[in-house]
């Protein structure tokens, strides 16, 4: 296959996908912003997820103030910022026309029609109610996923999306958690700092805060089936780093990028293989408790570095030279 096609195909895939995790990431700082709160932990919050997607300068020097309605209009709306959900989903849309021929009618209609219906979003952007608008961008991400699985061959052009679609849920699954874990730690202690808090009040955020992290990548009904009983920290993140059977945990991306390059081996192909090699080792012989003594937030940051040089080393031996994400 051409780098050039197999360049679209993925980059179509990893565009969809992130379109979908900023509208997850974008909707639990919604949710949880609603909730009662000290005003300088909100500012904080939605700070982080500039910060976490390395996004902050580039917010800054087009806002005067750092606040929720802002922040939601630089990553929903701006087109100057690559990752928003606009620049994305039109990213998908033209990488998915350059490449028709390789993609079936469908794939190509339900990008086309993504994009069709945003602009009817987008005329009447002023009166957009957020959660309406990031449950819209999931559910035709899901449909685009859902039409791929359904349509198209199981080729080279399924696998060079499909490596594109893990690479970016893996990454985005590690900031989302490594983003909300700081929140919920700098909140308690600003808690702490106010005695009069009582602990009613703090559990009941608490729980709100870890559940709207788990519905933000649709995994609060499958915590409860695991687990149970009351959401915690640490079983959220066993749940969201090691558990084999969720869909977007890393150890589930891991284990499902492992099978699509040994379908597409080529002579660059063996140092992907040895670099995935080592993630699921490091994955499989770890626990959470080694997790959370190393640090969760140590932990994140090598699992993010090691998951961006393995996509790094993709575009290397199967890509255009020099891709920009």
């Amino acid at each position: 296959m051409l780098s050039r096609t197999a360049d679209c195909l993925y980059w179509m895939a990893r565009y969809t996908e992130r379109a979908e995790n900023t509208a997850r990431m974008l909707d639990v700082n919604h949710q949880t912003s609603l909730l009662p709160q000290p005003e300088e932990f909100l500012e904080q919050s939605w700070r982080k997820l500039l910060t976490i997607s390395k996004l902050e300068d580039a917010f800054m020097s087009k806002y005067d103030v750092l606040n929720r309605e802002n922040v939601l209009d630089f990553m929903i709306y701006e087109t100057s910022n690559p990752s928003s959900i606009v620049s994305c989903l039109f990213a998908a849309r033209e990488n998915a026309r350059v490449i028709r021929g390789k993609i079936t009618s469908e794939v190509w209609e339900t990008q086309n029609t993504t994009w069709l219906e945003l602009q009817r979003i987008l005329e009447a952007r002023n009166q957009a109610d957020p959660s309406r608008l990031l449950e819209w961008v999931k559910h035709r991400c899901h449909l685009f996923r859902g039409v791929m699985h359904g349509t198209m061959l199981k080729n080279e052009a399924f696998y060079f999306m499909s490596v594109g679609t893990l690479l970016e849920r893996a990454d985005n699954t590690a900031r989302i958690l490594e983003t909300k874990y700081e929140d919920q730690a700098s909140l308690k202690a600003l808690r702490a700092e106010n005695k009069a808090d009582d602990e009613a009040g703090v559990d009941f955020f608490d729980f709100y805060h870890w559940a709207a992290l788990l519905r933000s990548v649709s995994a609060f009904e499958i915590y409860r089936q695991i687990y149970s009983d009351q959401v915690t920290p640490k079983q959220v993140a066993q749940l969201l780093i090691f558990n084999k059977q969720m869909p977007r945990s890393l150890v589930c991306c891991v284990n499902e990028l492992i099978p699509l390059i040994s379908e597409m081996k080529n002579q660059q192909s063996k140092e992907i293989e040895r670099l995935l090699g080592k993630l699921k080792a490091s994955l499989d012989y770890s626990d959470i408790d080694e997790v959370f003594s190393q640090g969760l937030e140590e932990f994140i940051e090598q699992f993010l570095e090691r998951i961006n040089h393995i996509a790094d080393e993709f575009s290397n031996a199967y890509l255009i030279p020099l891709a920009v994400a």
